[in-house]
């Protein structure tokens, strides 16, 4: 029989991976709950060759998973996923791949974030689109201090740190070094890093991809962060959104675009635009501000994260576009005017706790939803939302974000694009949880709308 030559290269490079995974000593299967948080098993790497075709697990004990009389599931490990890690990880040589979940019938499992991801762009492809993704995940690296945790830089002022490189108060620059080497050795194409404005705050950005490959790419990028902060510094590295009172919160930007299917043409470029921006650029910018209340729950998706989305700190609050405005909701980066692969739209309201994969599902599915219906995003705003009074925002029609968790499930019943996304047994699911987050944060704070951080937010999302 001869076989396709995409067959043949796809078997060749299985094999590949296999012989590289041999040589580990062991071998960690990864894949994220509904919340988005790390999950998996590890096997011995002579276990590998049987571990292709799945390894079983109860997934009635995983947040977001299912009933206890349904719970025997498969993880089957994605091979283009494999990497290694740096050796003082865990001593050890230790692999690692990103899962796929299946249901013991063999079909894919209805609730795995990472397919719901992969259906979207599934279906981005079938109409002729290729999504690209990208991420700018910013993080505070901190210490335990008599009981109170504190940024590593605490000696010095906080006020601006933005790109801060001198040597006796960046004490993180070798930090963020040793990660970008743990990265790239990883197989993470590491772009740029650099000191944010916080004390000992972070952002390492790295190459953007398709939706799914740059979601398993922040995923490995959090639990690298961790693992250099603890295991080289004794640190820790935490992406909660808003971990100190009076202080600039962690966001994770992101980049979008669409270009033709085999990524020649950038469909969002149109010379003579607003900003460059093509009509199905601003259609999907239309989408994106209509859809963005309901969908504040998966992108913003913890008690904290709206006590990072407040004015003051280049947080978004408010619905509303416009080029180079970080004020706003959606920002259209100009650094090279004119150049048609650099023309994107960044929405700035997620943060690093959210599950990349839902998350960049539900923002290309609102944005999709935009050109379908061909909505016009209105007019741009090139002031400084933040300094405009109520009147002036209500004459421009310039509404608000959530102010709350609560507030943004509350959006659910009023617009289904997370519904239509997840599947209404996962947004079910989805829901249910978050839900009951807020009741338990209710159950323990005197006010729940009070802006400043609490402990019970410090213990439930500085290790999340």
């Amino acid at each position: 029989m001869v076989r396709h030559k995409s067959q043949i290269t796809q078997t060749n490079a299985n094999e590949f991976y296999l012989r590289l995974a041999k040589k580990a000593d062991h071998i960690i299967l990864n894949f994220t709950d509904l919340t988005g948080s790390l999950r998996g098993r590890t096997i011995p790497a002579n276990m590998m060759e049987e571990a292709i075709n799945g390894v079983g697990f109860d997934c009635s004990s995983i947040p977001g998973g299912v009933s206890i009389e349904k719970s025997d599931m498969v993880m089957k490990p994605d091979l283009s996923t494999f990497t290694v890690f740096p050796r003082y990880f865990y001593d050890k040589a230790v692999a690692s791949f990103i899962c796929n979940l299946y249901k013991s019938n063999g079909e894919k499992f209805e609730g795995d974030p990472r397919y719901i991801c992969q259906k979207t762009v599934k279906k981005l492809r079938t109409l002729k689109y290729n999504p690209v993704a990208a991420a700018e995940l910013e993080f505070y690296v901190v210490k335990n201090s008599n009981g109170k945790i504190i940024p590593v830089e605490n000696h010095v002022a906080e006020k601006h740190r933005y790109f801060d490189m001198d040597p006796q108060r960046n004490i993180t620059e070798r930090f963020r070094m040793e990660l970008s080497d743990a990265l790239s050795c990883m197989g993470v194409v590491v772009e740029r890093q650099q000191h944010e404005v916080g004390s000992a705050q972070n952002e390492i950005t790295f190459k953007h991809s398709n939706p799914t490959v740059t979601s398993d790419n922040i995923i490995r990028h959090k639990f690298a962060a961790k693992m250099v902060a603890d295991k080289r510094y004794g640190w820790t590295a935490t992406f909660m959104p808003k971990p100190f009172t009076g202080m600039a919160g962690n966001g994770m930007h992101v980049h979008l675009s669409l270009s033709t299917k085999n990524g020649e043409k950038n469909l969002f470029f149109n010379r003579k635009g607003y900003s460059y921006m093509s009509q199905t650029a601003r259609y999907f910018v239309g989408g994106l501000l209509e859809h963005a209340p309901a969908i504040s729950a998966i992108v913003a998706p913890t008690v904290n994260s709206y006590k990072r989305l407040v004015p003051g700190y280049e947080a978004p609050v408010y619905i509303t576009w416009g080029k180079k405005n970080r004020s706003a909701l959606i920002r259209v980066p100009e650094y090279f005017p004119g150049k048609s692969k650099e023309v994107r739209i960044e929405f700035r309201s997620p943060d690093p706790l959210c599950n990349p994969y839902l998350a960049y599902a539900v923002m290309f599915e609102a944005g999709l939803d935009g050109i379908k219906k061909k909505i016009e995003p209105g007019d741009p705003v090139e002031e400084n939302v933040y300094r405009m009074d109520e009147a002036k925002c209500r004459e421009l029609g310039i509404t608000t974000l959530p102010k709350s968790l609560k507030e943004a499930l509350e959006e659910w019943e009023s617009d289904d694009i997370c519904i239509r996304t997840l599947g209404k047994d996962l947004a079910d699911k989805y829901s249910e949880l978050k839900l009951a987050e807020w009741r338990e944060y209710e159950r323990n704070v005197k006010n729940p709308y009070d802006t400043a951080v609490t402990s019970w937010e410090i213990k439930k999302y500085l290790l999340a």
